[in-house]
């Protein structure tokens, strides 16, 4: 009877074992179509894991790992030349192109979306959510724990007030992960004042008013467009502190921001 017993677990168990989901794989050809989640990817990907960037990822002005994103064929995220590289996974921002993302689930190709990040804090999250979509849950840890340690080291205080302010009068306010950066560089915001906690356009005249000790502005590049030259009207350049600093450390929710307050302490020195 023992015996009967012991054999009829041993199927039961077997059983269970063949009716119980397979662990999911890891992707194994991954394509990324957003700047964002090109340099996610590429920190936390297995080697041959990442087949495809964005041709933005190339951009030393959009992208804090230019270099590294040389090693990767580049897409301009159309659906066409990603299906055609035939992705087990997509990466893509929640704002990239809708028809896009679109299309390629309709062919049945699984797209996987990250919202931007709009603190410190996020930048952990969105290490963990790429571990997690690529299988690399060790690899993603091990960068969580390398950039806590770098901004536990960073955070200072009262440094003066702050306002990053762009090309066509675009300000990023205390709600944003520039707003973040300001304050982990030491620097309060000037979101109460002018009105503004999000991202979106901000008057000269608002700007001016307020008075900021100091205006962070991307550094201007090549043939500058027009958005770019409300950045040397008079007025700023007669009233308020300036520094250019580089936009790509800027500019998503990556270990990168850390270069972003370095930059902003070093600028105090």
């Amino acid at each position: 009877m023992r015996g009967f017993v012991r054999a009829f677990s041993l199927i039961a168990i077997v059983l269970g074992l063949l009716e119980a989901p397979a662990l999911e794989a890891a992707p194994a050809r991954v394509v990324s179509m957003s700047v964002c989640t090109d340099q996610l990817a590429m920190l936390v990907a297995a080697p041959g894991q990442l087949v495809s960037v964005s041709h933005l990822a190339r951009d030393p002005s959009m992208s804090a790992m230019s270099a590294e994103a040389r090693a990767y064929e580049a897409n301009h995220g159309r659906a066409e030349e990603i299906y055609l590289l035939q992705p087990d996974v997509v990466l893509a921002s929640t704002y990239s192109n809708r028809a896009t993302v679109a299309m390629l689930e309709r062919v049945g190709i699984e797209v996987v979306e990250f919202a931007p990040a709009t603190s410190l804090d996020d930048v952990a999250l969105r290490l963990r959510d790429m571990g997690g979509v690529l299988g690399r849950e060790a690899e993603a840890k091990a960068r969580v724990r390398a950039y806590r340690a770098g901004l536990r080291d960073r955070l200072r205080s009262e440094a003066g007030r702050a306002a990053l302010y762009g090309p066509g009068g675009y300000y990023r306010g205390g709600a944003t992960l520039a707003g973040d950066i300001l304050r982990a560089a030491g620097y309060a915001t000037i979101s109460d004042e002018v009105g503004r906690d999000g991202g979106g356009s901000l008057p000269l005249e608002l700007m001016i008013m307020a008075a900021p000790d100091l205006l962070v502005t991307p550094g201007a590049p090549e043939g500058a467009s027009r958005a770019h030259a409300l950045l040397e009207h008079p007025a700023l350049e007669d009233q308020v502190p300036r520094r250019a600093l580089t936009n790509s450390d800027w500019i998503c929710g990556t270990p990168a921001v850390l270069g972003a307050i370095d930059a902003l302490v070093e600028q105090d020195r």
